[in-house]
């Protein structure tokens, strides 16, 4: 489904992949990959655990990208910020099942299913830790096309 309107498939073309991975912290790590994977439908793709903590878990999105999270640790909150503090927008073409699945699941719902003036039609959650989840049709506007010629 193309969600943006005002591009030629041209464009739409220089749109590179997701390169940014939001990174997490969770007091209750192995409890939020379980919520991610088994609720919202993230993949496991990576968990590793170091005397008893999560030290790095990748959870991959079906569609592309994903997160990075582990257990909480004070010495990387400068980093990763606390727990329950990070928010992240997920792209997905499958924006309205994926509401009536989380809805019916119980997961809280922070902002309703709609349609936005932008193009996208997108609704939020919050996750046990009280992260905030945007999921939506909106992929981002596509990068000019490379220009030739001196740089300024």
């Amino acid at each position: 489904m193309d969600t943006n309107r005002n591009t030629t498939p041209e464009q739409q073309l220089s749109t590179p992949a997701p390169a940014i991975w939001p990174g997490l912290q969770a007091q209750d790590a192995p409890a939020l990959i379980d919520f991610l994977v088994g609720t919202v439908g993230f993949l496991r793709t990576a968990v590793y655990e170091d005397e008893g903590r999560v030290a790095h878990a990748q959870l991959d999105w079906p569609e592309g990208g994903g997160v990075m999270l582990g257990s909480y640790d004070p010495a990387n909150a400068a980093t990763c910020g606390r727990p329950g503090t990070a928010g992240a927008y997920v792209v997905t073409d499958h924006v309205d099942d994926l509401y009536r699945r989380l809805a019916e699941a119980g997961v809280k719902i922070i902002s309703e299913i709609e349609d936005k003036p932008y193009g996208s039609r997108e609704f939020g959650i919050e996750d046990p830790e009280g992260n905030r989840w945007s999921f939506g049709t909106y992929r981002g506007e596509p990068r000019p096309a490379p220009t030739s010629g001196p740089s300024a």
